[in-house]
């Protein structure tokens, strides 16, 4: 939290509106990431082609704004390599199960006053809280 600064974190969270607004907009389609991502993995779905752009756009943002900044974006895992995948699997099988991502739900889904989406997202926050003071108190890292 050192790097934080409320005015960095408002445009990040105004360009992730606009870009959910635009997407909405423009394709009538919801900008969660895992059903993006889904689309990528067999059997692929024939409008691949946004889905790729939108995923380059995510990844590059980071370093482009490292150039843009003059200073590279630093970070850092600190947990065991073991504790990381077994999270992601976790949070793979729960986009499953919870039928959409944080940014599906979060983002998207509240912003269109959906009770499925509200009760999702509050699942996903609580769980979160569980899981960081249960790895960092309990487990010690």
């Amino acid at each position: 939290m050192e790097n934080f600064t409320p005015l960095t974190a408002l445009a990040g969270g105004a360009l992730i509106g606009l870009a959910a607004t635009l997407l909405l907009w423009t394709g009538g389609r919801i900008a969660g990431i895992s059903g993006i991502l889904g689309g990528l993995l067999p059997p692929f779905a024939r409008d691949w082609g946004w889905r790729l752009a939108f995923l380059l756009g995510l990844a590059s943002a980071p370093p482009l704004w490292g150039i843009v900044a003059g200073s590279p974006i630093a970070a850092s895992i600190p947990p065991p390599l073991t504790l990381m995948i077994v999270g992601g699997f976790l949070v793979g099988f729960g986009t499953r199960l919870g039928s959409g991502c944080t940014s599906g739900h979060g983002v998207c889904g509240v912003s269109r006053l959906s009770p499925r989406s509200a009760v999702a997202t509050v699942t996903f926050m609580l769980v979160g809280f569980v899981t960081v003071f249960v790895v960092r108190h309990l487990l010690g890292f």
